[in-house]
């Protein structure tokens, strides 16, 4: 809005040209306040919290790591030299398949030395038996010879097996996983010798948060599980790997740790799968678990929320402002409470799970007030006349 210069008429008074600025002042200040009026309000910003079991949780996504479901690590019974290591890691090896020997010299030289001392008790303990028949010795002297005989017996036995325990065999179908000695190398008994894994069958490990065990229904027993399997659990599973997008391996459930790992609270859970045959997975990998759990999943059980996300109507009704993200709006719920553990508190009814509720600012919010989402981090900018 321009204002041209008002010239007075000659003789017009001076007290005119007073009224005409006035009412000029009063027009402009009313327009400003017209347009301050019409300005939509500044949406406030809010912190949302999104509550746990909705029917989005019923799919969950876990880290898995694969292991060989049947696996050993295998060592020689009798310390000794390694004479021959006869395969390489990576090789697939027979049930019964020699994988390494020791040398058996002086395990040759103990198994004549005591076959000697048998033969020489075997002799004397046949002799005792026709004397005391004819009483020509004690009984207590053919007690005595009857038990170095079975002593020279069962010490022949013994060196009978440490001879056959210089050769190493391969307890069951696999593949050599890790060759841990050397040709020559002195090695004790029970010194971890190969690592034999049979990866037709793999098993894939995942690490099972308390949130979800928690929402699982509790009408399913554990007697039941330990019964007949875990497969009673209508639980449905399987895995993903990197680089195959387009495929997924069904997941059979074999055991659950029904005791939390002391460190990260999380259970640890089993499956097993059969070996892909289109590409090769190995123990040690990774893979992506995806559990179906809608069957067991408890949609009516409580919800934990913030504390500061429950206000108090007018009433003293607990309600929470449930965001509607279409509309960037708050909308009042009534719910009602139970208890609290440290800063949450549980929502047994008004919630089903999966609404973003407002967490942080609650008290300044009013019905369909419009919100904007607080950045998850915020930093101080520094100042200008801070020191560097």
């Amino acid at each position: 809005m321009t204002l041209l210069p008002v010239r007075p008429a000659a003789g017009a008074p001076a007290a005119s040209l007073v009224c005409v600025g006035l009412v000029l002042c009063c027009l402009l200040g009313c327009s400003e306040r017209e347009r301050e009026s019409s300005a939509p309000p500044p949406a406030r910003p809010v912190k949302l919290f999104v509550v746990e079991g909705g029917v989005d949780d019923a799919v969950r996504r876990f880290p898995g790591r694969v292991d060989a479901t049947q696996r050993a690590e295998l060592s020689f019974r009798v310390p000794g030299q390694v004479q021959e290591i006869l395969v390489k890691e990576g090789d697939l090896v027979a049930a019964g398949q020699v994988l390494a020997r020791l040398d058996p010299t002086d395990y040759e030289i103990a198994l004549e030395e005591r076959q000697a001392v048998y033969d020489s008790m075997q002799r004397n303990f046949s002799r005792a038996r026709e004397l005391i028949d004819d009483g020509n010795i004690s009984r207590l002297e053919f007690d005595r010879m009857e038990a170095d005989y079975r002593t020279a017996s069962a010490a022949l036995a013994q060196a009978e097996k440490n001879l056959e325990y210089t050769v190493l065999s391969s307890p069951f179908r696999g593949r050599i996983a890790r060759r841990l000695v050397e040709k020559f190398e002195e090695v004790l008994a029970r010194q971890t010798v190969f690592s034999l894994q049979n990866i037709e069958r793999l098993d894939v490990i995942i690490d099972v948060p308390e949130s979800v065990v928690r929402s699982v229904r509790g009408s399913v027993r554990m007697d039941d599980s330990l019964n007949t399997g875990m497969s009673v659990l209508p639980i449905r599973a399987y895995a993903q790997f990197e680089g195959r997008p387009g495929e997924r391996f069904t997941l059979t459930p074999k055991e659950v740790a029904t005791k939390a790992d002391e460190q990260t609270r999380t259970f640890r859970a089993t499956f097993t799968m059969d070996a892909p045959t289109t590409f090769s997975v190995l123990p040690g990998m990774t893979a992506t678990v995806v559990l179906d759990l809608s069957a067991l999943v408890d949609y009516e059980s409580v919800r934990w929320v913030p504390v500061r996300a429950v206000q108090g109507d007018s009433t003293l009704q607990s309600r929470v402002w449930v965001l509607d993200d279409a509309t960037m709006t708050v909308v009042a719920r009534a719910v009602t409470v139970g208890r609290m553990s440290g800063d949450m508190i549980e929502i047994v009814g008004g919630l089903e799970g999966g609404e973003e509720i407002v967490a942080v600012g609650a008290p300044y919010l009013a019905e369909g007030m419009r919100v904007t989402r607080m950045p998850v981090l915020e930093q101080a900018r520094p100042r200008t006349d801070d020191p560097s």
